[in-house]
Formats: C-alpha cells, sequence, structure tokens
C-alpha cells in the first residue's frame, strides 16, 4: 500500500510541478504562485493522512472518500496541465538546437526560448475541464439519478407477463452516501415507476453492514406489487475489511442478510423462485457472486435452477456481468433476461444516447452498462446506484432501470 502510494504521489508532484509552470507563466504575483503549490501539497498530505489512518474494520468515511476525490481533480489538473506544458518544452527545445545551428549568431544567443503566454491559457484551459468536471461529479453527479427505461421482446414470453414492468437497482454502497434527502428522493423516483417487480442486483454496502443502519428505514420504503428480490454483490461478504476472526466476519455477513430480510427483501442465494400470473409464470433465479479476475466465486448456477426446467421463462439475478460472459451464454438452458451491476461504469465517462458510449470501464468489461444481446439471450448491466472510491459520478449517472417485457408479434422475425 505504502509503496504503491509513493509511487502514485510522485506521480502526482511531476505533474503538478510541470502544471505550475503554466500557472506561473500567467500570474506574476509570488503569492498566488505560492498559494497555488501550497494547495497542490495539501491536497497530497491530506490523502496520505487519510490512508494512513485508515481503519479496514470499518471501511472508507465520508472524510476518506473526499480527499481521494479532490487528490484526483487535482492530479487530473496538474497532470493534463504538465503535458501541455512537456509538448511545449520540447518544442522549444528543438527549435533551440535548430536555431543554435542553422540561425545567425544573432538569433541563437537569445537564449533559449520562454514560455508563450498563449500555449499556458490553453494548457490550463483545457484541463479545467476534468478538474471542473470531478469537482463537479462530488458536488452533484454523485445523485443526479437518471431512471432508464427498455422494452424487450421475446418470443416466448408467456402471455400473462406481457407487458410486465421490472425495476432493477444495484449497487447501493450505502457507506458512501452522505445526504438523506438525495436518497429518500431516489427511494421515492423508484417506487414512481409503479413496476411489478423490484430486483436489487448486489453490493448493499461497501464493507460491513452497520453501513446500512442509517438507511435501513428509508430503504424498508421500497415497494412494488409482486414483491422485492435480491442476491449478493462481492462486497456484501466482508471480503475487503479485517475481521478479528472468521466467526466475525460470518456474524457480520449474517447480519446484512438479515438486515435485506428486515427491509423486504426476498435474498436468493443460488436458488430460484416462481413468479406466477393466470395460470403461467416466470423462473426468476439468483446466484451468489460470480467474478472474473480475482473476485469472489460464490456463484453456483447449477445449484440455483435445480427446481427450474429448462423450457421456464428465465430472469437471471448475477452481480457481476462476467458471469453471463463466461457461464450463462454458452450455458445449456437458455435465460431470457441477465440483469448485473458491478462495475458502476467506473463512474466516469461519456455518454450521448445513439451517438457515443465511452468509459475506461470498457476496457475491463466487456460488457460494463446497459442492454447487451447475444445469442437470443439479454443482458442489462446496471450502473449502480452509490458510488466508491471516488466520491461522486461524471458522465455515468447513478441508475434506476425499467425494463418492459413484451410477447413479440408473430410474424416477427428475431
Amino acid at each position: 500500500m505504502s509503496r504503491f502510494f509513493i509511487v502514485l504521489g510522485i506521480v502526482y508532484l511531476i505533474g503538478a510541478f510541470y502544471g505550475f509552470q503554466a500557472f506561473r507563466t500567467l500570474v506574476k504575483n509570488p503569492y498566488l504562485q505560492i498559494g497555488y503549490a501550497l494547495v497542490f501539497v495539501a491536497v497530497l498530505v491530506n490523502v496520505y493522512v487519510q490512508f494512513n489512518h485508515f481503519d479496514r474494520s470499518q471501511g472508507m468515511s465520508h472524510a476518506m472518500g473526499v480527499s481521494v476525490g479532490l487528490f484526483l481533480a487535482f492530479m487530473a489538473l496538474g497532470f493534463c496541465t504538465g503535458i501541455f506544458m512537456l509538448i511545449e518544452d520540447i518544442v522549444r527545445f528543438f527549435g533551440w538546437i535548430f536555431g543554435k545551428l542553422f540561425q545567425s549568431d544573432t538569433v541563437s544567443a537569445e537564449g533559449f526560448p520562454s514560455r508563450r503566454r498563449f500555449m499556458s491559457q490553453v494548457a490550463l484551459g483545457v484541463a479545467a475541464v476534468p478538474f471542473l468536471s470531478l469537482l463537479y461529479g462530488m458536488y452533484k453527479g454523485k445523485y443526479d439519478f437518471q431512471v432508464i427505461k427498455h422494452t424487450l421482446e421475446f418470443d416466448d414470453l408467456p402471455d400473462a407477463f406481457d407487458g410486465y414492468k421490472i425495476t432493477q437497482i444495484s449497487d447501493i454502497h450505502s457507506g458512501s452516501f452522505d445526504n438523506k434527502e438525495k436518497i429518500e428522493y431516489v427511494v421515492g423516483l423508484i417506487n414512481e415507476q409503479g413496476s411489478d417487480i423490484l430486483l436489487f442486483t448486489g453490493d448493499l454496502v461497501n464493507n460491513v453492514a452497520a453501513e446500512m443502519h442509517p438507511w435501513k428505514d428509508t430503504f424498508s420504503k421500497l415497494s412494488a406489487k409482486d414483491g422485492k428480490y435480491s442476491v449478493l454483490g462481492n462486497h456484501d461478504y466482508g471480503d475487503y475489511a479485517e475481521w478479528p476472526s472468521e466467526e466475525a466476519k460470518k456474524a457480520n455477513l449474517d447480519e446484512l442478510k438479515q438486515i435485506q430480510k428486515d427491509m423486504g427483501f426476498d435474498l436468493i442465494l443460488n436458488d430460484s423462485r416462481f413468479l406466477e400470473k393466470d395460470g403461467e409464470r416466470l423462473a426468476l433465479v439468483g446466484v451468489e457472486n460470480w467474478g472474473e479476475g480475482g473476485f469472489k466465486k460464490a456463484g453456483d448456477l447449477e445449484k440455483a435452477i435445480q427446481n427450474i426446467d429448462s423450457n421456464d421463462f428465465k430472469i437471471l439475478m448475477s452481480h457481476d456481468p462476467s458471469h453471463w460472459q463466461y457461464q450463462v451464454i454458452d450455458h445449456p438452458y437458455h435465460y431470457h433476461l441477465t440483469l448485473s451491476g458491478h462495475t458502476h461504469g467506473m463512474q466516469f465517462g461519456v455518454e450521448i444516447p445513439g451517438w457515443l458510449k465511452w468509459s475506461p470501464a470498457k476496457y475491463r468489461y466487456k460488457y460494463w452498462a446497459g442492454v447487451y444481446e447475444k445469442a437470443g439471450q439479454f443482458i442489462n448491466v446496471n450502473r449502480g446506484l452509490g458510488f466508491i472510491g471516488y466520491p461522486g459520478r461524471v458522465g455515468i449517472w447513478p441508475e434506476v432501470t425499467v425494463i418492459e417485457l413484451k410477447k413479440k408479434p408473430k410474424g416477427v422475425v428475431s
């Protein structure tokens, strides 16, 4: 941890130093220059202090989250500005060399070219975009809840479920919340959708069950006509906290399960349920977390489907979309719709519907946000309701998904 921080700190300081050149070119007041430099140093010292006093048994505190956010914002400012300054230095250096070799003695004697004010203005102007965006994401973006609606058609959807509406939420990460009014608002927003069923696809907390204590009553107000169902996410198991014993870790998980029950959720752990309507049924399958690349693999799909038939219309809840990619798509059973979360869309990206959809998450996850279809099977990867690590969201906003199931008209080819 300390070694990683040292490397990151060195990168931060290099970017800050180079970026400072632009500020110094534009602002000649020495006191403002000193103040600019001290802010960068203070941000670095603050994040170091927070990490140095980090209690893994309690998880990330609000103060630590803010320090991480400020660190990332100022790192982006210094790094982006520094790139322009570096490019300018390269141009200045080769210009100076060229002058020494090929220009007149008068020109070459003028010395190393000074920085151009225009380039410093451009550098700071461009760097201000990610800097201000990250600050905005911390202040407002993290609670800029979006309702995203999809209509999915299926040939074999039971007639009784034509028009059936599902609300999916995921990745609550209650330990990061700091605004009760905003959380009460989104709970009301979820209920306003009037869906038939509410499905929560994991990560109720960051590390420990106690994080949910202040929010338990609020989330208990969630409602849906046909009930509320949930699965566990990787953060729910307490794997990222330190425990005095395995018994303490198990007790934490048992408490988290009880909290879900107390809030009215039916927690499905490698099992299934049937939703029945007018003599027809849907199979709702829930697995524990199954993640690729070092994440917990407690999900057991074979165990979960023991009580369902291959011909049932199946909705699968699986926290990590890697599970769909590696085990579900090619499974002998046909899983009509899988609901996942986990990626958060990395809480940063650019989405312009119909034009552009990008996030660094795409380099880690093949299926990272929204609806995908393969082999006649759909997955929706929810962008998450909460946040963790960076205490904000930029471009990838917190999401409430509403999915309407429709019977495909006869004669329509898939």
